[in-house]
């Protein structure tokens, strides 16, 4: 006859890691065949097999050795980065945790006790006795229906989820320096033309002053000049306050005190340069909230898995050992020897439907998971269609206006011959000056803003990821047995 001990362990062996959950498939997205906004489109195409798309440090496409220092100092110092590496070594020891589960629990102790009893306890006049013992234990709950295979599932796509995360919080930290270090040079190039500009209209006022000497303007003339003047030194100042926000902003992206950076003037070299386009299949394998999302997804279904398997009964296995002596002699020998050992199985027959909540709850949670995950990819092709459409209609606009900057300089050139030859009066030379600058400004804004499409371009595309670089069960576990036990150093 099989003893009890040994049905348990046959048992075990035979239904271990048969899981009950579903099995995972990855939910199917809907993808355009091609970039609508590509049609008709000259300048960004899509790239050939043999072309390189984005890699690594994408903002080197811009060849600014400025903007490429910056960049690098965010990996290093960027304070939400680090926040999110740590939340990642969380979840990795939540997976080595939930892998222990595989293997029994084995502890030991040994103690000494003593007793005493009187004259009156029958034992006779002053008995003691002592009693050593070093027992151990061990227990075990084999993995019948695969509950800790689901544990550890849901734990790994957990880790990886916050691994994702920290890639989009990487690209999002980079573009963000990115677009604000144009930002700031388009500044800079603005207070050049209000510098310009300024210049200018002090030659004028003196030009002005000098013919009302002369009997040829008027009074007001003077004061329009002024006007005009102030009002651009206004622009000007106004413009070094946000220059002064978007250099402290970029400071603390780096992970430095404001006081500490200073960014020289700078200006845009050129118009963003052309930036390779994957295939729209290949977009869900490149961006790093797509593959959080589907994750996340993974994780809901092995959490369904872990809510149908508490259906199911729990078998644990148990034993004692030990050693158990009155003296300590004789404790090290054969003699002195004791076990106990057995299976337990225990089933939950009534919770009045509390395990069928938490089943449907997880069911819900799976749905609604693969929703997001759907809406997630819809609107990373949105962003991509938006970023094709803002470069292409950029790039038109930015032609035109340089075509009214070249007019409206040419017309203020003839209007100021005008005035100086006495047959146009100076309301007309204010009128012509506002619009030539406000068209130099325009042009400046255009370009900015066509670098600002290009940032959100290469961030739409993924800035080089692919999710093939999220860590396996394996590395996350070895990354984390590699971690010290010991008390975490204070760290800069």
């Amino acid at each position: 006859m099989m003893r009890p001990w040994k049905f348990a362990v046959t048992l075990s062996l035979l239904c271990s890691g048969c899981a009950v959950g579903p099995k995972y498939q990855k939910p199917v997205a809907q993808t355009p065949p091609a970039f609508r906004e590509l049609a008709g489109n000259g300048e960004w195409k899509m790239a050939a097999p043999g072309d390189g798309l984005l890699k690594g440090n994408w903002w080197e496409v811009f060849g600014d050795p400025q903007l490429n220092r910056l960049e690098e100092m965010v990996d290093v110092s960027n304070q939400n980065l680090k926040q999110a590496e740590a939340q990642y070594r969380e979840a990795r020891a939540v997976v080595a945790a939930n892998h222990a589960a595989y293997y029994p629990t084995i502890g030991a102790s040994a103690s000494i006790t003593q007793t005493y009893a009187g004259a009156n306890s029958g034992r006779g006049a002053g008995a003691f006795n002592e009693t050593y013992s070093v027992p151990a234990s061990a227990s075990w709950e084999p993995d019948l229906w695969g509950r800790v295979k689901l544990s550890v599932q849901n734990a790994v796509a957990n880790a990886q989820v916050s691994e994702a995360d920290i890639e989009n919080l990487r690209l999002s930290v980079h573009a963000l320096v990115a677009t604000d270090y144009f930002a700031l040079a388009a500044q800079d190039m603005q207070l050049k033309v209000l510098s310009d500009t300024v210049d200018a209209y002090r030659k004028n006022l003196q030009l002005t002053i000098d013919r009302h000497a002369g009997g040829v303007a008027s009074n007001s003339d003077i004061m329009l000049a002024r006007t005009q003047l102030a009002g651009a030194l206004a622009q000007a100042s106004e413009m070094r306050v946000t220059r002064a926000q978007n250099e402290h902003a970029i400071a603390t992206l780096t992970g430095q005190a404001p006081a500490s950076l200073e960014i020289a003037p700078t200006a845009i070299a050129g118009p963003p340069p052309p930036i390779p386009l994957a295939m729209p299949s290949q977009l869900l394998e490149r961006r790093p909230d797509i593959a959080a999302t589907e994750r996340q997804v993974a994780a809901a279904n092995a959490s369904v898995g872990l809510a149908r398997a508490a259906y199911y009964p729990t078998l644990t296995l148990s034993a004692s050992p030990g050693l158990l002596a009155n003296n300590i002699q004789h404790l090290i020998g054969y003699a002195s020897r004791y076990w106990s050992a057995g299976p337990n199985l225990s089933e939950t027959l009534f919770d009045f439907g509390r395990r069928g909540a938490t089943l449907a709850n997880a069911e819900a949670v799976y749905d609604a998971t693969v929703a997001s995950y759907r809406q997630t990819v819809l609107a990373a092709f949105q962003e991509v269609e938006d970023d094709l459409s803002n470069l292409r209609n950029l790039a038109e606009e930015s032609v035109h206006e340089q075509e009214a900057v070249v007019a409206a300089q040419q017309a203020l050139d003839l209007e100021m011959q005008r005035y100086r030859a006495g047959t146009d009066s100076y309301l007309n030379v204010i009128t012509t000056q506002i619009i030539a600058l406000n068209d130099q400004q325009s042009a400046v804004s255009i370009l900015n803003r066509r670098m600002a499409a290009a940032i959100d371009l290469i961030k739409a595309l993924g800035g080089g990821w692919d999710a093939s670089q999220l860590p396996s069960e394996n590395m996350i576990r070895s990354a984390a047995a590699d971690t010290s036990p010991s008390a975490p150093e204070t760290k800069q």
